[in-house]
């Protein structure tokens, strides 16, 4: 039995970044459907919010002005805006920002914004009754909607198993690998020096990393390749490289988004027991082993 659409409200202005989000989407799980500029995007979501599931927009002027409106009115979605937010949220702080270049990662990206949606309570937000403060008949629809399309409480429990890193064909692997390697790049050249590019990059590695369950051996390689790279760089130009090791941090911290993303993601105590969760202990040896491999490279 197929699964249930999730309908993407695009606003994306830019013809070429349209075509290949449409590309990207282009499966039974998504319905995208594409706003025209001349449409009052409030009117059509003040009364047909229940029509949508998601935002997709670009970053432009334009796009931020209406986003900030649809915020101002309180007509929230998930949403997932392509292109470097900056540190600054352009909808509402579950947003996620997603970098051109990296679309392949988009289908990964939605699945976070609707989790960090869910997760951040911003469904109270979306259609309060401005009389009795009270979340409307449509909020709840949102609510149940998504919960039922993405598994119980947000995706977290059910992630789409179809597409795990694993289970892709073996082009479409190679595809997203690379373009998790863009985005680990832009983390490490940002990580000391610009605070919020590094943290949005951070995000998005970590958001597609769990959402296509990629290995931490595999997280670790793709460190090590790229600190290589560097390293190299650095020696032919005749640079010191013993500033190479302070980057460990930056591994140490992906693998600490990734244990809480994981944390997260179980069950209540009702449902599974206090067993599974992860101690602190068990996430201190994960850590270590993500630095023993490094240093095996």
């Amino acid at each position: 039995m197929p699964k249930p659409a999730l309908t993407v409200a695009s606003l994306v202005r830019d013809e070429r970044l349209a075509k290949a989000s449409a590309r990207m989407l282009r499966d039974d799980r998504y319905e995208l459907v594409t706003i025209a500029p001349e449409v009052d995007l409030v009117a059509k979501l003040d009364h047909h919010l229940e029509d949508f599931d998601v935002v997709l927009v670009d970053q432009t002027e334009s796009t931020s002005a209406l986003l900030q409106r649809l915020a101002r009115h309180g007509l929230l979605l998930p949403a997932v805006v392509i292109g470097r937010g900056g540190g600054q949220c352009q909808y509402h702080e579950a947003e996620v920002h997603l970098q051109p270049d990296q679309l392949e990662q988009l289908k990964y990206s939605i699945d976070a914004a609707v989790s960090r949606f869910l997760r951040h309570g911003l469904l109270q937000a979306s259609g309060q009754s401005p009389d009795s403060g009270a979340p409307t008949p449509e909020a709840w629809k949102l609510a149940n909607r998504l919960k039922d399309r993405l598994g119980y409480l947000g995706v977290f429990y059910k992630r789409d198993t179809t597409r795990f890193l694993r289970n892709l064909p073996k082009q479409e692997a190679q595809t997203l690998l690379q373009s998790l390697q863009r985005t680990y790049r832009d983390l490490l050249l940002s990580y000391f020096r610009d605070p919020a590019a590094a943290n949005e990059a951070l995000e998005n590695f970590v958001n597609t990393a769990f959402f296509s369950d990629l290995s931490i051996t595999k997280v670790v390689e793709i460190h090590a390749s790229l600190i290589d790279g560097l390293w190299k760089k650095v020696r032919l130009e005749g640079r010191g490289d013993d500033f190479l090791q302070d980057y460990r941090i930056t591994l140490l911290d992906v693998m600490a988004h990734l244990c809480e993303m994981y944390r997260r993601s179980l069950p209540p105590d009702s449902l599974i027991g206090r067993s599974h969760a992860p101690s602190a202990e068990s996430r201190e040896m994960l850590a270590n082993k993500a630095l023993s491999i490094e240093s095996s490279e």
